[in-house]
């Protein structure tokens, strides 16, 4: 019997910033950004590109928070993938900036690697916000609620 390979991508949607005369940004969630990245392999792979990824490719999470996505894919193709999502450029008509922050081919250094980013970002907006460390705020409890969905994701 052979194993289903995959590859995991760990991707931050930054959002662009906006025009004055732009709407608000929509919310997302992982069927948008599924949606946004199947039109961008069709558009720039063509059917024999979404052909190759569309049956392994998956959004696993999405936190609206830190804006950070974990993506699924077979280990054949990923490169489809990743090449899609460097192309894409809008989700839902709103600009976003897709930076891949890690591949790894197993769940588990995926998680650690979105648990150790989340923590990143968090730091950073503290530090924007100028709180001293043991300040107790909202994004403790994000931080344990995010941390157990992370790692109950299952391959």
């Amino acid at each position: 019997m052979v194993r289903f390979k995959n590859r995991w991508l760990l991707v931050e949607l930054i959002p662009a910033p906006q025009t004055p005369s732009s709407a608000a940004p929509a919310r997302l969630d992982g069927q948008k950004i599924w949606a946004s990245l199947k039109q961008s392999i069709i558009t720039n792979f063509g059917d024999v590109g979404w052909g190759s990824v569309g049956l392994s490719m998956s959004v696993k999470y999405y936190s609206p928070t830190t804006n950070i996505c974990i993506i699924r894919v077979a280990r054949d193709h990923h490169k489809i993938a990743w090449g899609a999502l460097t192309l894409l450029t809008a989700i839902e008509g709103t600009r976003y900036i897709p930076n891949v922050v890690h591949l790894s081919g197993t769940v588990k250094h995926t998680q650690l690697a979105a648990v150790a980013h989340n923590r990143a970002v968090i730091a950073r907006i503290r530090a924007q916000a100028k709180t001293p460390s043991g300040y107790q705020d909202s994004y403790e409890e994000y931080l344990k609620t995010s941390a157990m969905e992370i790692e109950a994701l299952q391959d």
